[in-house]
């Protein structure tokens, strides 16, 4: 029972890798909280707030809203009663001040697991231009996998040398992908 309790998993991947598939089926799985923090931002811009409005003009040119507004968002949804069980932070950190920010708001306690679902680019650009959303231009896809390798690749090293950072092929049915992950979540350290 423990181990449900404290589950605090981080998924990381480019968009398009099939972080959402995974964590539906993670989030059955284990019975965690899911935080999107894209889902938390295409929210808000639907809703048309202040922030709603800046983040999508952010995301329809392929940009990342800043550190200091994501760490906010981020920790006022930690607080909420359906992390109690954990938490599977999806799209969350993007940036190693983000990594930083989350290590000083769970410490004393840290990710349990950093899953790094690894999908080639050319395969996550087919995928993002399939599902046609509004942000998923070929320009905004283009410029959003340059910052992530900017941005966000150096992750890899932040959570590698915690000792949890776990890389999974993301290629293959979600049912293959998923029974790769949690091999690697139920791994012991």
């Amino acid at each position: 029972m423990s181990d449900i309790i404290t589950r605090r998993l981080v998924i990381l991947g480019k968009q398009g890798a099939g972080k959402g598939t995974q964590c539906e089926l993670l989030v059955e799985r284990y019975g965690v909280a899911h935080i999107s923090t894209g889902d938390i931002l295409r929210a808000a811009a639907a809703a048309g707030t202040e922030l709603g409005r800046q983040a999508k003009e952010l995301m329809d040119a392929g940009e990342l809203v800043g550190d200091e507004l994501i760490l906010g968002i981020v920790a006022q949804r930690l607080t909420e009663p359906d992390t109690a069980a954990g938490f599977l932070l999806d799209g969350f950190p993007r940036t190693e001040a983000q990594a930083d920010g989350l290590f000083a708001l769970l410490a004393p306690h840290s990710v349990e697991r950093a899953i790094d679902l690894d999908v080639p680019d050319e395969v996550v650009t087919q995928r993002m231009l399939d599902r046609s959303r509004a942000d998923d231009t070929p320009e905004a896809i283009a410029r959003r996998l340059e910052l992530y390798e900017a941005e966000t690749a150096p992750l890899r090293k932040l959570f590698a040398d915690r000792g949890v950072l776990v890389t999974v092929d993301g290629l293959g049915t979600p049912a293959q992908v998923h029974g790769r992950i949690v091999a690697a979540i139920e791994e012991a350290p």
